[in-house]
């Protein structure tokens, strides 16, 4: 039982990481985004880019924020539990 529930922490632990980096990964790409849109020359393209990586910024910042914060609560239960 205890080496069944180590493991899938272990899984579980894993995915928060990879979520963490599939949201770092879009977060770098709505920058990119955002400063290339700075270089367009047509007004509307320029607002429809901007406003487009703005969002994509600010989803993607809070789901990071949100599986760190997850992580971290989940470590501070299982220091709480073993001691």
């Amino acid at each position: 039982m205890e080496k069944e529930r180590f493991r899938l922490s272990i899984f579980w632990w894993i995915r928060q990481a990879i979520l963490i980096l599939v949201g770092c990964l879009f977060l770098t790409f709505g920058i990119l985004m955002l400063i290339s849109a700075y270089k367009l020359k047509d007004p509307y393209s320029f607002i429809m880019a901007f406003f487009a990586s703005n969002l994509m910024i600010l989803i993607s910042a809070t789901l990071v924020l949100g599986f760190v914060l997850r992580m971290v609560n989940v470590y501070r239960l299982s220091k709480n539990n073993e001691g």
